[in-house]
């Protein structure tokens, strides 16, 4: 028997409260927080400790969902992802990932993508999958191209951080466009 959630690299999982020291240290490395979204100011061990016990005890939802990204072997935390924008009505939702910086360049954001993805697709009855990429952010933008996705439009100068504008680059794959690449 196999799982859904679990890739050739990855398992997607819950968030647990012993896991906030692991994204803590993924706040290290500003140039991947600033790629992610923005920059914040440091946070306490305290803080994070809070943080990943809210979202550990955080209801089940079947669309709206956070997820930790955790190595198929051994179950640490690399990365986190989380859908958002769901909209039922016209079967389309988009999700946000974000891997540790010392866990770059090893295959879990495409496998974790991936498995998000299926979820989505086949279990939960969704038609369409967004995403967005800051256009200085070419390992994203790679990613997202190398999965199938189709670059839709871009938001010129709307994200601000290190001194510069940045533009944001929309992506989309349809079940059609993940099916033909993607079906196991």
């Amino acid at each position: 028997m196999t799982s859904v959630w679990v890739g050739q690299h990855v398992r997607l999982r819950a968030i647990e409260p012993e896991d906030w020291e692991a994204f803590l240290s993924f706040d290290e490395y500003s140039d991947a927080v600033r790629n992610g979204h923005q920059l914040h100011p440091p946070r306490s061990a305290a803080l994070a400790r809070k943080w990943a016990a809210e979202l550990a005890e955080r209801p089940e939802e079947l669309d709206d969902v956070r997820l930790v990204i955790a190595t198929r072997e051994g179950n640490v935390p690399v990365g986190m992802m989380n859908t958002h924008s769901v909209d039922r009505v016209h079967g389309t939702f988009a999700y946000g990932i974000g891997i540790g910086t010392p866990h770059h360049r090893k295959g879990y954001a495409s496998d974790a993508i991936v498995l998000l993805l299926r979820y989505m697709f086949f279990e939960r009855r969704f038609q369409k999958a967004e995403a967005a990429a800051y256009g200085s952010n070419e390992a994203s933008l790679a990613l997202h191209r190398r999965l199938g996705f189709v670059e839709e439009g871009r938001r010129r100068r709307c994200h601000y951080a290190n001194g510069r504008y940045d533009d944001e680059v929309m992506f989309g794959m349809t079940i059609e466009e993940f099916t033909e690449r993607h079906a196991s």
